[in-house]
C-alpha cells in the first residue's frame, strides 16, 4: 500500500495565490552575483548569502537597498522575473501580485515603464501563471515622492498595473502626510495597499484602512495587541498579507511581543483565524529570507494550522486578489475543482 500523501504533497496540488511578493526581494544570491557581473562587480554567493543573513529590521532595509543598487537596465528585472516565475510555476502558484519598488526605481532615475515593459514581456514566457503589478512606494522617501509612483501606477493601468501600495520604515511618518497620494489612486481607480502593523502599533493598521482606505494590509501582526482591531478587521473583512518567516527575520514579531527574540509557535497567525480574521499568506521576500510561499504554508501547518485551515487560507488568497469578478470566479473553480481532486476539504 503506498504511503498517505504529506501534508507538504497535498498543499503542493493546490493552486496559490501569491499577494505580498516583492520582486526585488526574490534575487536569489547566485543571480545577484549574476547581475552583479554585469555591471563589472566581482561578487560570490556566500558573500550574497551574508548579506541576507537574520537581523533586524533596519539591517534588511539595508540589504534590501544593497541589492536592488544591481537592477540598473530592464533586461535586469527580466532576468529575476524569469527566476522568479520559474520558482512561482513549481510551487503551483497560478496567480501572483508582484509588488515593484517604482519608488527606488525613480531614485535610481529608472523608467519604471520600460522596466514594465521588460517585465511583462519575460512574464508571458510563463503562461501557467496569470502575473499583475503593485507599484510601491518608499514611505521614508516622503509625500511627494509618493505621489510620483502613484502617477506612474496611474499611467500603467492598461499595462498591467492594480495597485499602489506603500512599503519601507512604516514608523518613519504618519499616514496622514500619504492621503493626497492615496485620494489620486483611489481617483485612478487603483486598489490600495499599506504595509502597517509590522514594525508599527496597531493604530497604524487603524490609519492606513480608515486614513488613507487600505483594501488590505501588508503584514499587519501588530493586531495581536488589540482586542478592538481585531473585532475590526473581523468585522470588515480587510485581508491581512501575513508573511511569517519575514516576520521572524527581521524581527518584526519580537517586536510587536517586546522580547528579544520570537519563536514561529508565537505568531499571531492561528489567533488571527480563531477570531475570524481574512488572512491570505506571503513570500514577501523569498530569497532573502530564505522561504517560498510553499514554504510559509508548511510553517504555518507547524504552528498548528489544520488541513481545514490551510486549505481555507489558500482559498481566501483568491478572495482577496484585485482581479474582476468574473476572472475571480474562474480562479476559484480553478481552485476548488483541484482542492477536491486532492481530496481536501
Amino acid at each position: 500500500m503506498p504511503a498517505a500523501p504529506t501534508i507538504s504533497t497535498l498543499l503542493t496540488a493546490l493552486p496559490k495565490a501569491e499577494l505580498h511578493l516583492h520582486l526585488e526581494g526574490s534575487i536569489e544570491p547566485a543571480t545577484v552575483v549574476e547581475l552583479a557581473a554585469r555591471h563589472g562587480v566581482s561578487l560570490t554567493a556566500p558573500e550574497v548569502a551574508a548579506r541576507y543573513a537574520p537581523g533586524d529590521f533596519a539591517q534588511f532595509i539595508e540589504a534590501f537597498k544593497w541589492v536592488t543598487s544591481f537592477l540598473r537596465e530592464p533586461a535586469d528585472y527580466a532576468l529575476i522575473l524569469e527566476r522568479l516565475a520559474e520558482s512561482l510555476v513549481h510551487q503551483n502558484v497560478v496567480y501572483a501580485e508582484i509588488t515593484l519598488s517604482v519608488g527606488v526605481m525613480l531614485l535610481r532615475k529608472q523608467d519604471p515603464a520600460a522596466n514594465l515593459a521588460a517585465l511583462r514581456q519575460a512574464a508571458r514566457k510563463f503562461p501557467a501563471v496569470r502575473v499583475a503589478w503593485i507599484f510601491d512606494c518608499v514611505r521614508q522617501f516622503g509625500p511627494a515622492a509618493a505621489m510620483q509612483v502613484a502617477e506612474h501606477a496611474a499611467a500603467l493601468r492598461t499595462e498591467g498595473v492594480i495597485a499602489f501600495g506603500m512599503g519601507g520604515d512604516e514608523r518613519s511618518l504618519p499616514a496622514t502626510e500619504f492621503r493626497t497620494a492615496y485620494d489620486f489612486a483611489a481617483s485612478a481607480r487603483l486598489h490600495r495597499l499599506v504595509h502597517a502593523g509590522e514594525t508599527g502599533d496597531p493604530a497604524a493598521i487603524s490609519d492606513a484602512i480608515e486614513l488613507l482606505g487600505a483594501e488590505r494590509i501588508g503584514h499587519g501582526i501588530a493586531a495581536m495587541r488589540s482586542e478592538r482591531l481585531m473585532n475590526s478587521l473581523a468585522e470588515s473583512g480587510v485581508c491581512l498579507e501575513v508573511c511569517p518567516t519575514s516576520n521572524l527575520r527581521t524581527g518584526a514579531l519580537a517586536r510587536q511581543r517586546g522580547t528579544p527574540s520570537a519563536t514561529e509557535s508565537e505568531h499571531p497567525l492561528p489567533l488571527f483565524l480563531r477570531r475570524g480574521l481574512r488572512v491570505a499568506l506571503g513570500s514577501d521576500d523569498p530569497a532573502m529570507f530564505e522561504t517560498t510561499l510553499s514554504g510559509e504554508y508548511e510553517l504555518a501547518s507547524r504552528i498548528g494550522l489544520s488541513t481545514t485551515d490551510l486549505v481555507h487560507v489558500a482559498r481566501t488568497g483568491f478572495e482577496c486578489a484585485f482581479v474582476d469578478a468574473s476572472e475571480k470566479q474562474h480562479l476559484l473553480a480553478i481552485f476548488d475543482s483541484k482542492r477536491k481532486s486532492a481530496g481536501l476539504i
